[in-house]
């Protein structure tokens, strides 16, 4: 009887999580941590109908530390596992039975972390229906101004999907930075100014230039030579053609000190960067954040997407007036004097909230809090769509009939499939690294690693699979 109504206990917690603790997904000034008017968020309905799948990867890929806190989350996993398992076999009377559970113990545990890194991949490279923001406003647009192509050394994604990217999650305007390259951005640039691609999202040239620290030199045009050129040489170079200069992940701790920046002339810096954790050290937020505004430095998020990593989380909105009725020359100039100006009452920094603050000292624990966490941000459809496939997933336990795949062999079917997954991406990654040789080192790097551990993983779970389907059974 319990297990035929097992399901009511997590459909009650889920609705209680999702309404009488709720937590609503709201976009936030990073600047002051309170919600900004003006500013909605927008879930995809593929996200809505797929919630109990998509919906946790999501919330995952969104972690403050994703990069610690999804190996934990994974662990946990296997972990559970191992205790579940030796329950199994301790509570085994038969000794022919135990060393049977023994045996299907020790061989799903290779399946079972080869699943999770597979989830891992999923999680961190594949662009998911993620939520984005919603503008309502009437005179602020949302601008980019760090990300990088696969013409950069450390980029995954093409120039085209990444202006599908940027469309798809609610920019206006992007500055492509890649590094040590910004003709190819150009080129692309001028695609949009001949009309052979949609006017929205704008694309803007820029590069990441690695000298002292990394800087983002935005607004290039023309002839532009960094190779061997000191920082001062090079910022008054940007100037001098119109462009503006940004520090990027100052705080970091990799360059020099934040006055170097400012007798460089800089235009400002970066007072967030979500390309690996959401929040830095906060005591060091506040000193970099009261820098700029005594010295009259503007302050920006920086995306640095790459085409893998976090699911959008900042925005900049510059107030710029009559943005529908500009050409796209105009645009850009609006744009680049907003950053000339470093006014920051034209500059808001955008952040997606959709959990309460944590710092990174104690994350063990930490995949459970996020549990809670997540379903208490799902509004009404987000949980019927939990009740909907609950309820399936229980009326199939109740009816299955012994036609029904047996549990040790879906976990390696699934086995299998996730070692197909990671041999596809790789090879697809291989194909990308020779199509643009010479430019991002990523596509080879990751082709190589997800290569050898897909078709090693595809190798034990296809002897798996000839075990449990096909070997027959002495008696």
């Amino acid at each position: 009887m319990v297990k035929k109504y097992i399901v009511v206990l997590p459909l009650a917690v889920i609705a209680i999580l999702a309404t009488i603790f709720q937590y609503p997904v709201h976009i936030i000034n990073a600047l002051t941590l309170e919600s900004v008017p003006g500013y909605g968020v927008q879930i995809s309905i593929v996200r809505v109908i797929f919630e109990p799948v998509l919906g946790v990867l999501l919330y995952l890929n969104r972690s403050l530390y994703p990069l610690q806190e999804l190996p934990i989350a994974l662990g946990w996993i296997v972990t559970f596992y191992v205790l579940y398992g030796l329950y199994k076999v301790r509570s085994t009377i038969s000794d022919g039975q135990r060393s049977r559970r023994v045996l299907l113990f020790l061989g799903n545990l290779p399946l079972l972390i080869g699943i999770c890194f597979a989830i891992f991949v999923v999680i961190l490279f594949l662009p998911l229906p993620n939520n984005t923001i919603v503008n309502n406003t009437d005179n602020e647009v949302l601008v980019t101004t760090h990300a990088h192509t696969e013409f950069s050394h450390d980029g995954l994604m093409s120039q085209e999907k990444m202006w599908q990217w940027h469309r798809r999650n609610g920019f206006d305007a992007f500055f492509i930075t890649d590094h040590a390259n910004y003709a190819k951005t150009l080129e692309f640039s001028q695609r949009q100014r001949r009309r052979e691609l949609p006017p929205e999202p704008l694309i803007l040239v820029g590069q990441e230039h690695s000298g002292s620290n990394h800087m983002s030199l935005l607004g290039l045009k023309g002839t532009f030579e960094t190779k061997g050129k000191p920082d001062s040489v090079i910022v008054n170079l940007v100037h001098k053609y119109g462009g503006a200069v940004l520090v990027n992940h100052w705080f970091d701790g990799k360059g020099k000190a934040k006055e170097f920046y400012k007798d460089l002339g800089v235009d400002g810096f970066e007072i967030e960067n979500v390309g690996k954790e959401l929040y830095y050290d906060r005591e060091l937020f506040r000193e970099l954040k009261e820098y700029c505004e005594d010295h009259n430095l503007l302050m920006v998020g920086g995306l640095d997407f790459h085409g893998y990593g976090r699911a959008c989380a900042i925005w900049n909105a510059f107030t710029i007036p009559n943005w529908d009725k500009m050409d796209l020359v105009s645009r850009e100039n609006a744009i680049l004097e907003v950053l000339r100006a470093r006014d920051q009452d034209k500059v808001k920094v955008l952040m997606y909230n959709d959990r309460p603050y944590y710092d990174s000292s104690n994350l063990v624990f930490s995949p459970f809090i996020t549990l809670i966490n997540y379903f208490r941000t799902l509004n009404l459809y987000q949980v019927l769509s939990w009740f909907f496939w609950l309820i399936l997933v229980q009326l199939l336990w109740n009816f299955r009939r012994r036609y029904f795949v047996p549990m040790r062999k879906k976990i390696a079917i699934a086995g299998l499939l996730s070692a197909l997954f990671l041999v596809a991406l790789g090879f697809y990654y291989w194909v990308r690294a020779n199509a643009v040789k010479g430019y991002s080192d990523l596509f080879l790097e990751y082709s190589s690693l997800l290569l050898i551990i897909g078709s090693v993983f595809m190798g034990y779970s296809l002897f798996v699979m000839y075990i449990r389907f096909f070997r027959k059974v002495k008696k």
